[in-house]
């Protein structure tokens, strides 16, 4: 049997509920005059409330699929993804670049992107990258599209991606990674593998993870571990790790040896003294097709992030005549990871030794000067500061007349072209001819035609002037290096009396 309360007591009650509600909305009031307050009296880094209190979405980052087979397809294969990024500096435009190039990434690496947002703050959160709010509202998220991996536009310390990774429920992988992923795919030669390899290795030692007992391999002690058991003992972590090491230690000594051949031919090539021009640039700027337009090399080309790995030297000749070699290098990326700069350390040494590097920038990319300053620096950290530069902006055909006129303005020593349409490709041939470096020494000779060997060498490593056939021998005109010119001394003709 109920009891039931009288009028007087319910009354009662709905007073009280009543003037609770109307303290409640007393101090939600005060509490809101109180914070406009003092938004408004700081100044200086705030920033905007709707910045820090949301997840902006970041539009047109989805993966575009053709027809319905290819969904069907790509379906069985990629992985679904959510990207994040932090946005720390700059403008709203530099942040939503940065996401659209890690979802360029993403794409080339075999994802099909779901969705993308930013998080407003002064600096990554150290616990979660996104703070544990926002990492709550990207794992509604991640439930909402069905993604499987969530790909952060940063590298995350170890904690970081655990802890995300517990709240959102999913793998959570970083830029670094993601890059390792791609390289990890395109490697071709053996060289390529082994240093994707160990850059990998460099990844993962302070990230492995495990879990409990898992990782028990001896009894460390205790009651019931029988004789020769007790002691600290080895966890299969730290087995990991010591495994890891000795495959680290063995990779640069196999890498080593790989270099010393390649040393060996670029000695060769310098003992002829025949020039090097290396291409350096952003990831698909367009370096391969230049390399074939310049050379005709048939180097593949292709529309996809770090299509080329492998350094391609090619023989090439400039309009006057003059041989040099053309090497095709590794795209780069902002913050590209320091283990890949410095496993392809040897690969990127050809821009180094090299005696002119063409930057080839994308004319049609939104950002170009955010390109020229992401090589630059991986240029300054390979030590090639010293080499003369020509910036190459490529893809002028699809660029903006205006962007195009800004590049050509700021940069000293710079040429439009577009290698697809062959747009100033043969200005491009007579400025590689005229910063190449001559040979120094300028001699007139008589060679016989039994010494036809120097003729061929004069006109392989030298600069021939003129060059005329007469019945003792071959008169050249030439400007050559120092040991050559040695080598065509004694039949220079003698001086008149």
């Amino acid at each position: 049997m109920t009891s039931s309360s009288s009028p007087s007591q319910d009354t009662e009650r709905f007073a009280q509920n009543y003037a609770e509600g109307l303290r409640a909305d007393a101090l939600m009031e005060e509490d809101v005059a109180w914070s406009h307050e003092i938004d408004g009296d700081r100044d200086g880094d705030q920033f905007d409330r709707s910045d820090r209190a949301a997840l902006r979405r970041v539009v047109g980052l989805s993966t575009e699929l053709e027809d319905v087979t290819e969904v069907e397809y790509r379906q069985l294969r990629l992985e679904r993804v959510v990207l994040v990024g932090v946005w720390t500096t700059g403008t709203v435009r530099d942040a939503e670049n940065s996401l659209a190039e890690l979802a360029a990434l993403a794409e080339t690496a075999g994802a099909l992107v779901l969705d993308g947002v930013i998080q407003r703050r002064d600096k990554p959160d150290a616990a979660t990258y996104i703070g544990s709010g926002k990492a709550t509202e990207l794992r509604d998220m991640v439930l909402e599209t069905g993604a499987d991996t969530v790909i952060c536009d940063g590298e995350l310390s170890p904690g970081q991606l655990i802890h995300l990774e517990d709240v959102v429920k999913v793998k959570v992988i970083d830029r670094t990674a993601l890059i390792l992923d791609i390289f990890a795919q395109h490697a071709k030669s053996r060289e390529g593998k082994a240093q994707v390899a160990l850059a990998q290795m460099q990844y993962m030692l302070p990230r492995l993870r495990g879990w409990g007992q898992s990782l028990s391999r001896q009894m460390g002690g205790g009651k019931g571990g029988g004789l020769a058991t007790r002691g600290p003992g080895e966890t299969k972590i730290e087995t990991d790790r010591r495994r890891i090491r000795e495959k680290m230690a063995k990779m640069r000594r196999e890498i080593a040896d790989m270099k010393t051949g390649r040393e060996i031919k670029r000695q060769e090539r310098k003992r002829h003294k025949v020039p090097s021009v290396a291409i350096a640039g952003y990831t698909n700027a367009g370096k391969s097709s230049l390399l074939n337009r310049l050379t005709g090399a048939g180097v593949l080309v292709e529309n996809a992030l770090f299509a080329t790995l492998d350094p391609t030297v090619r023989r090439a000749e400039t309009p006057s005549g003059r041989l040099y070699t053309l090497a095709d290098t590794v795209g780069f990326v902002r913050h590209l990871p320091h283990h890949l700069v410095e496993a392809f350390r040897s690969t990127m040494e050809e821009v180094g030794e090299s005696d002119l590097i063409l930057h080839v920038v994308d004319g049609s990319h939104p950002d170009p000067e955010e390109q020229l300053a992401a090589v630059r620096e991986v240029i300054r950290d390979v030590g090639a500061t010293d080499v003369p530069e020509i910036v190459v902006i490529n893809k002028a055909d699809a660029a903006d007349p205006l962007t195009l006129q800004r590049l050509l303005r700021i940069e000293k020593r710079a040429i439009a072209v577009s290698a697809r349409t062959g747009r100033g490709i043969t200005e491009l041939l007579a400025l590689i001819d005229n910063e190449l470096p001559r040979p120094s020494v300028e001699i007139e000779v008589l060679v016989p035609y039994t010494h036809g060997k120097l003729v061929a060498r004069a006109h392989d490593e030298g600069e021939v002037i003129s060059e005329e056939h007469t019945p003792e021998g071959t008169l050249l005109k030439v400007r050559v290096h120092e040991e050559l010119a040695a080598e065509l001394q004694p039949y220079a003709p003698a001086p008149a009396l």
